[in-house]
């Protein structure tokens, strides 16, 4: 219940749309105590692959602090050594290859060839989770590019990818490279994503992120085709990345995101690595139907804009409440 609209949007973003600070901070340290864990594996076992704790990192929205509620999962790239490997660029995969001097990551070449499976090292993971004495009742599995590990004790899973790290190109730039879900690699680089991010939300005086918060809540409602995570982040980012600013208080910029994404969303959008390129795979009927929301959001949105500036924050409320549904607070 709130009496005014910027007390109504306060409560829906603490209590609703942003994660929980004492729980995301027990995510942190359960993560931080996994890695811990997991940096002692090859001491265990002489097979395991050679880490290489450095390049270890977060990526996905709980890494680039986007991630809205549930808590249900986080997401590591745990880094291994090249082992003397080397890589090509074949029809659209990366081939890992075993070379002479590689010492453990020959036993998980594919079958009669030298090239690195990537299944097999995943499942190499989950067997070493599976002796962690404080995991003896979770479970654990591959799950394409992962291995996902879900506990009794807490509410999310840990999406744990074996990365390695290229050495520096002709460019200077160095990737992550990760499984494909098909036993190969793949190029990615998690840390542009989460500069791009944190770089934009300085630049606009730190309140971009709940921005992104509030909007990625609005798309989860089932009023409309649900875009990736990743796409609707992209496409925000690219919004704000024309803007000089952004308002402390988050409804003041609904209404021109949501005209923006209306159109937006019918051209290709790019990751900002340039490495995956239009990443904006919708459609032509999820796209329509994705942009008639937001313009008949936006129309709401205006009509609680106008509500507001004419001192009525009990009818704003109720508009606010037809954009966002019944988990916005009402008025009283």
């Amino acid at each position: 219940m709130a009496l005014t609209v910027t007390a109504a949007f306060n409560d829906f973003q603490r209590n609703i749309v942003n994660l929980d600070t004492s729980q995301t901070n027990q995510a942190r340290a359960s993560r931080d105590w996994l890695l811990g864990r997991m940096n002692t594996f090859p001491n265990n076992d002489v097979y395991f692959p050679i880490i290489y704790p450095d390049i270890h990192t977060g990526f996905g929205s709980f890494a680039r602090r986007t991630k809205i509620r549930p808590l249900d999962d986080i997401d590591l790239m745990f880094g291994l050594d090249g082992d003397d490997c080397v890589y090509i660029e074949s029809d659209g995969k990366i081939l890992i290859t075993a070379r002479e001097g590689t010492v453990r990551l020959k036993y998980y070449k594919h079958d009669g060839t030298n090239f690195i499976n990537s299944r097999k090292i995943i499942n190499s993971f989950i067997s070493s989770l599976n002796q962690i004495p404080q995991y003896d009742k979770a479970d654990v599995k591959r799950n394409q590019e992962a291995a996902t590990l879900k506990l009794k004790s807490y509410d999310w899973n840990f999406d744990i990818v074996p990365a390695f790290i290229t050495n520096p190109d002709s460019f200077g730039k160095t990737y992550y490279l990760i499984p494909d879900g098909n036993g190969h690699w793949k190029k990615t680089d998690p840390r542009i994503d989460k500069q791009k991010v944190t770089d934009l939300n300085v630049k606009l005086s730190g309140n971009m992120l709940n921005v992104i918060r509030v909007i990625k809540y609005w798309q989860k409602r089932p009023t409309m085709p649900s875009m990736s995570s990743y796409l609707l982040e992209t496409m925000l980012l690219n919004y704000f990345n024309g803007r000089s600013e952004c308002y402390q208080w988050v409804d003041l910029e609904i209404v021109s995101v949501l005209g923006y994404l209306a159109s937006a969303i019918f051209s290709p959008v790019y990751d900002h690595k340039g490495i995956q390129g239009n990443i904006n795979n919708l459609s032509d009927d999820e796209k329509l139907k994705i942009s008639i929301r937001c313009y008949l959001d936006q129309g709401k949105a205006t009509e609680a804009r106008n509500y507001e500036s004419q001192n009525n924050h009990r009818a704003s409320i109720n508009k606010w409440q037809d954009v966002f549904g019944v988990n916005f607070p009402s008025y009283g």
